[in-house]
C-alpha cells in the first residue's frame, strides 16, 4: 500500500486554515509549507520593493504555525489580542467617552 493510499484510507486531510468562513488548503508536506513560509516572510521583509509587500510577513507566520511551535505561539497570540480587540469595540468598552 502506498503512502498516499495509507493516508486516504485513515481519514487524513491536507491542513485547512481558515479565513472568516473559507477555509484554504495548504500544501500536504511539512517541507512545502515550511519553504513557502519561509520564502514569505523573508519576501515581506523586502515588503518596501515594488511587488512584494509587509503583507507577506503574517502569511508566511500562518503557514509556519502549522509545523512550528513558535510561529504557533505567535499566531494565538494575535489571535487572542485580536478577538479581545474585536470583543472590546462590540461591547463599547473601548469608546473615548467620559462618564
Amino acid at each position: 500500500m502506498t503512502n498516499q493510499e495509507n493516508e486516504a484510507g485513515s481519514g487524513w486531510r491536507a491542513p485547512h486554515v481558515r479565513f472568516g468562513k473559507r477555509s484554504v488548503p495548504l500544501p500536504p508536506y511539512r517541507w512545502q509549507r515550511v519553504t513557502i513560509g519561509s520564502l514569505l516572510i523573508a519576501g515581506g521583509s523586502l515588503g518596501f520593493l515594488p511587488v512584494l509587500g509587509f503583507w507577506m510577513i503574517p502569511l508566511g507566520v500562518v503557514f509556519l504555525s502549522i509545523d512550528l511551535a513558535i510561529a504557533r505561539r505567535w499566531r494565538r497570540r494575535f489571535d487572542v489580542w485580536w478577538g479581545r480587540r474585536r470583543q472590546r469595540r462590540h461591547t463599547g468598552e473601548g469608546s473615548s467617552s467620559t462618564g
